[in-house]
């Protein structure tokens, strides 16, 4: 998701949903304790859950043609404990719960905070496996200003689920850290195409409805499950290697939108000419008429508005780089997730480092002058949102408050000095190894200091320290002439000039 000049960035939006809003509950309530959990995430406490870790997810929709209305849909949870649990805690807000079952079996639930709170009828034993199945609604309809989740479109829905709103779509384990296989099913009116992430299984024609199915082939995060439901066009084509592209546009828009569609597989090679082979089993656009004010990396089907696309005033190498940030993430987010959301400047600053290095290579836009531009905002962007690796928490009423130049261009310009650091050879094979070690996974701050410290054959605690820690943006390595705002306006006032 890229930081842009013009602020289409997600901290000029309103604020996801807070935990005022909570679960409708229709059936008996458990029997206490029920309290909110989390894994520990210093920027979100209660996101996520202990106990378990998801295997997979199996969730079906089914969409009226309303996108004010409610969806009907079943999420079902496979799971592995990983110590005993009297209580299953899921990440569930805004929607209405019918029943639970756990292993077949009706459960007892009530909410705390934003947690969905169940009680199997038998407690189960550490290391076992459990089928939990929550019948609910998804209502794409939110009070205030609040964003997040379902995002409503021109001609239906997508999603938008960065940083921690997944769970108001469906219940989950909400963090990145646990990631899983997906089956997604969505029911629609004729009409209407569902899309969503991984590759089609299939389409189950119905009494003036269409089932669409699509499966994963590779764990994914919460954050980055995507459903397009519209009047759309499905634009297929074949990438490097043969890889499956897929583009999902407004139908009315389709021959306008074709020759920006057409640029992704020569961008997903010089992505793989970068850092290797793109790590999942399709890719493709989605292109949403809607006014989110940010582009979205959702996993193989990245998010964009078509406000993007359309208007003149945006330059083509813009345009270009911003997609390539999206692709970018593929590798950088997505197939490596970050284990904390402290760790999201590994996210965004790959994604911003190869966004300006391919406006370099295509466009002439020197990766130089925007990080000495970046060095110069770097103290003001710590001293307001905090070191790159250690953001400030956000206001409970503005969570993705989080996503601040900081850990966009602050976060390349740490990737910039690292490269200035231990050199350009030693740097582009850090790049190719953290994808490839890490694949599938995800990692952390501490992982990446690690593989570059390895590589590099040298002690870079003090390097990482100051520029991933520090309140002061250090020196950069090979540009003694290069001085902050900040360090710039101080020289000034002691010398009066």
């Amino acid at each position: 998701m890229p930081l842009t000049p013009r602020l289409r960035a997600r901290r000029t939006k309103a604020a996801l949903l807070t935990s005022a809003v909570s679960v409708c509950l229709i059936a008996a309530s458990a029997p206490s304790p029920a309290v909110p959990l989390g894994v520990g995430d210093r920027l979100f406490p209660h996101l996520g859950n202990p106990g378990y870790d998801v295997r997979s997810y199996d969730l079906s929709f089914t969409y009226t043609g309303d996108n004010l209305k409610p969806l009907t849909a079943v999420t079902t949870i496979d799971a592995r404990t990983t110590s005993p649990l009297d209580l299953v805690n899921l990440d569930f807000t805004h929607g209405e719960v019918s029943s639970v079952e756990v292993d077949g079996s009706p459960a007892a639930f009530t909410t705390a905070g934003e947690d969905l709170v169940i009680t199997p009828r038998e407690p189960l034993p550490a290391g076992s496996r459990t089928r939990i199945t929550v019948r609910h609604t998804s209502d794409p309809v939110y009070s205030g200003d609040a964003e997040g989740g379902w995002v409503r479109t021109a001609d239906g829905l997508a999603m938008a689920n960065q940083a921690d709103a997944a769970h108001v779509v469906f219940p989950c384990n909400d963090h990145p850290s646990d990631k899983a296989l997906f089956t997604v099913r969505v029911t629609v009116p004729d009409g209407y195409t569902a899309v969503s992430n991984g590759l089609d299984a299939g389409t189950r024609r119905g009494p003036r409805t269409t089932t669409w199915t699509y499966r994963t082939e590779h764990p994914m995060a919460t954050e980055l499950a995507q459903v397009s439901i519209g009047r759309s066009a499905v634009v297929r084509r074949s990438g490097p290697n043969g890889l499956p592209v897929r583009d999902v546009v407004p139908a009315k828009d389709r021959e306008r939108l074709e020759p920006w569609l057409a640029k992704t597989p020569a961008q997903i090679a010089w992505m793989e000419r970068k850092v290797g082979r793109y790590p999942f089993e399709t890719y493709g656009v989605l292109i949403a008429e809607a006014q989110t004010g940010f582009e979205l990396e959702t996993q193989t089907l990245s998010l964009f508005e078509r406000e993007l696309f359309v208007r003149a005033e945006y330059p083509k190498w813009y345009i270009e780089s911003i997609m390539v940030h999206e692709l970018a993430h593929q590798w950088f987010g997505n197939s490596v997730s970050p284990r904390t959301w402290s760790d999201l400047w590994l996210n965004e600053g790959h994604a911003t480092w190869y966004e300006a290095l391919y406006a370099e290579e295509t466009a002439g836009r020197p990766m130089e002058a925007r990080m000495k531009a970046a060095y110069s905002a770097s103290d003001r962007w710590r001293a307001a949102g905090g070191p790159p690796a250690a953001p400030k928490v956000p206001k409970v009423d503005h969570k993705i408050g989080i996503f601040r130049p900081n850990v966009y261009d602050g976060a390349a310009l740490v990737l910039y000095a690292l490269r200035e650091e231990i050199g350009r050879p030693a740097f582009e094979r850090l790049q190719r190894a953290w994808v490839a070690v890490h694949r599938d996974g995800v990692a952390s701050t501490a992982d990446f200091q690690r593989l570059a410290t390895r590589i590099a054959g040298r002690d870079l605690d003090a390097f990482f320290r100051g520029w991933l820690h520090g309140e002061r943006t250090p020196p950069m390595p090979g540009h003694p002439d290069w001085k902050t705002a900040t360090a710039e306006a101080s020289a000034k006032r002691k010398t009066g000039k």
